[in-house]
């Protein structure tokens, strides 16, 4: 059996967008248990130069339905600003599966081949969809999903590597 792009993008992301649905709701149950206000979360950055938590979480949105989105469009950039709460970083990314979860897998397969141009600020990279969502989109959703995740641990959440992994495909 040959391992579509659609199997290789769209099965992953949702995969991880379970698992991070399911850890940033362990990040609520935590602020709740300790009284800690979710808010002082949205913040946080694991080192000065990183960015924050709420844009790790934004990137994991942006780099899957978004990338999805961007590569039909045959244009991407990077997500603008936000003010989005914990609430909203929860929303967001439930939104994201949801998006996933709806499109067919002829509808990605066919972008096999079709031109997608990354843009920032006066920068251009050119791509084909397989590329863009292989060796771009793909690394930056697992590395702003592996980021939230580590700047939860980093504030206490327990949190262990199966709430990472998400839902595996397991043999029947």
């Amino acid at each position: 059996m040959a391992i579509t792009l659609y199997d290789s993008t769209v099965g992953s992301f949702l995969q991880t967008l379970g698992a991070v649905e399911g850890f940033l709701a362990k990040g609520l149950a935590h602020c709740k248990e300790k009284n800690i206000d979710p808010g002082e979360i949205l913040e946080t950055r694991l080192y000065p130069d990183m960015l924050p938590f709420r844009f790790q979480v934004v990137s994991v949105a942006h780099h899957s339905a978004g990338a999805i989105a961007g590569a039909k469009a045959g244009a991407f950039a990077p997500p603008g600003p936000s003010t989005a709460d914990y609430a909203g970083l929860q929303t967001l990314v439930s939104d994201a599966r949801q998006a996933l979860e709806k499109v067919k897998p002829d509808e990605v397969n066919a972008l096999e081949g079709k031109d997608v141009v990354f843009s920032v600020r006066d920068i251009k990279m050119p791509f084909k969809a397989e590329g863009f969502l292989m060796t771009f989109s793909m690394p930056n959703f697992h590395f702003h999903a592996t980021t939230a995740y580590d700047i939860l641990r980093s504030k206490g959440v327990p949190l262990g590597k199966r709430d990472y992994m998400g839902r595996m495909k397991l043999a029947k």
